[in-house]
């Protein structure tokens, strides 16, 4: 081990996927004491010999050390490992991803089991754990004396962002973002697509295509303003009209190069509502309310 494991706060690892055995290797590797369970225990055997003890049964690893880390499939894979255990007077990060409403309701859980919680949302792929340029984090919410409590070593995997008392915060960003990550591939997916049976190699449009997106990237911050002012002319460049207006290209591209548009239609169809309702002169932050006012 890298440093003297006395000064260093004991944790059990509860789940050894990716992910998991990424975080564990981190801690072993900064000299953190480390009790690691898994249901496969094949996958323990590694981080045996990397200093870790491997317990044999879930209650083992709970009742080794305060700060039980949990790594999991989903919530029901939770209650499952943890319901037969022990979790008085423990501290439970679970950074196992799932919804806001099932974090809530798995702190009141582990608040009727004498636990102290935290949930965690994870910005971060198994290989930029451990690597502190990649600039990977982890979202945090719940209680914010158990944060700074742990604070130190929750950062020594990956960064820490705490958003929140509020238990379902971290996974509310985590989705956030990430929903706005897979609209950005679905952009991404409907461009190369416009180019797929052209002579034009992907490679040559890829920087430009990257180029573009990380310059309409600072976008988010207007659209922000105008949500907290309630003013969504404020700083328009581009009208929702004029969008509007030009959308019919962007279809007929589409068809031209035989390429489908239900990427860009359902959005497209939201714009045109919008201009139906509100003021042609606003920017596009306008559709954001027509899709909380459809929320069942």
């Amino acid at each position: 081990m890298a440093q003297n494991t006395a000064e260093k706060t004991p944790v059990t690892m509860l789940g050894l996927g990716a992910m998991g055995t990424a975080l564990a290797r981190a801690w072993l590797a900064a000299g953190h004491p480390l009790t690691v369970w898994n249901r496969n225990p094949a996958r323990a055997e590694a981080l045996a010999a990397e200093g870790a003890e491997v317990a044999d049964t879930v209650a083992e690893a709970v009742a080794a050390n305060t700060l039980i880390v949990v790594c999991l499939l989903d919530d029901d894979s939770v209650e499952e490992v943890l319901g037969g255990a022990d979790l008085a007077d423990r501290d439970v990060v679970n950074l196992t991803t799932g919804t806001p409403a099932q974090a809530r309701a798995r702190a009141g859980w582990a608040r009727e089991r004498g636990a102290r919680y935290l949930d965690g949302g994870i910005m971060a792929v198994p290989p930029m754990i451990g690597v502190p340029e990649a600039g990977g984090y982890v979202f945090y919410s719940g209680s914010r004396e158990l944060f700074e409590r742990h604070q130190e070593t929750l950062s020594v995997p990956v960064g820490t962002d705490y958003v929140g008392e509020d238990a379902g915060f971290a996974a509310l960003h985590d989705v956030a973002l990430l929903s706005a990550m897979y609209g950005m591939f679905a952009g991404a997916a409907h461009a190369f697509a416009l180019i797929r049976k052209e002579d034009i190699d992907p490679t040559a449009l890829a920087p430009l295509l990257a180029d573009w997106l990380v310059a309409m990237a600072p976008a988010v911050h207007k659209t922000a303003e105008q949500l907290r002012s309630g003013d969504y002319t404020k700083g328009v460049v581009s009208n929702l009209a004029m969008q509007v207006a030009g959308t019919p290209t962007f279809l007929s591209t589409a068809e031209q190069q035989g390429v489908s548009p239900e990427l860009l239609s359902p959005y497209f169809a939201l714009m045109r509502r919008r201009l139906a309702e509100g003021s042609g002169e606003e920017d596009l932050t306008g559709v954001i309310d027509l899709l909380v006012n459809d929320r069942a």
